[in-house]
């Protein structure tokens, strides 16, 4: 495949969504051919699936359960968006993917590491990002940040209901994201995300630029 793929990532309130869509505008500027997507979703199924698993609902949804809808997701995005556009020399700009999973099911649910990793193979039939941004701060200040962007929502569809999860919880899952890193230096940048947007932006600039060549 000719094309590049990079993920961004992060716990809740680090501003990656954000930094994205910056992102995208960069490579706009410079006539770059691009794909900005998010997971889940970036398909009619994934959105779908993206309401059942955003957005607090009266039923309960077990860990493998949860695991299982992300990865069905991740199939369908995988084989409609993602690989199509990467053959096609495309950069793919995507908002969360297997780190994701990886970070909320095993480190933060406590399901078998080396289960949700091979879930993950099977959804994304092998494919991994060439370069992925760590956006990281500490929990508490993101869920600040993240409850008051979910205040300013209107409607049903708050897409709160990991937000709402212990504390413990969301420290789990910097901690497993800090691990991923560590494992794998090479693709993953840790980029501080507590000094507010243009300073991150600044850096993912910066990054993104050397990695591009551009």
């Amino acid at each position: 495949m000719a094309g590049w793929f990079i993920t961004f990532e992060g716990v809740e309130g680090s501003g990656k969504s954000t930094q994205i869509r910056l992102a995208g505008d960069l490579l706009q500027e410079l006539g770059l051919p691009f794909v900005l997507t998010q997971e889940p979703g970036g398909t009619p199924l994934g959105e779908r699936i993206r309401e059942i698993l955003l957005n607090r609902g009266d039923f309960d949804i077990s860990g493998e359960a949860e695991m299982f809808l992300f990865a069905a997701a991740r199939a369908q995005h995988t084989d409609a968006v993602i690989r199509p556009a990467l053959e096609a020399g495309k950069i793919v700009l995507c908002d969360r993917f297997t780190d994701a999973t990886i970070a909320y099911q095993a480190y933060g649910r406590g399901l078998s590491l080396e289960s949700v990793r091979e879930v993950c193979r099977m959804a994304s039939r092998g494919l991994a990002p060439h370069l992925t941004l760590l956006f990281d701060l500490p929990v508490e200040t993101g869920l600040e940040r993240a409850f008051r962007r979910i205040a300013g929502r209107e409607g049903n569809l708050r897409e709160d209901r990991f937000e709402r999860e212990r504390l413990d919880f969301h420290r789990r899952i910097r901690e497993g994201y800090l691990a991923i890193a560590r494992q794998e230096p090479g693709r993953v940048k840790i980029i501080d995300a507590s000094g507010g947007i243009e300073p991150t932006r600044q850096e993912v600039q910066s990054l993104l630029s050397a990695f591009l060549g551009v």
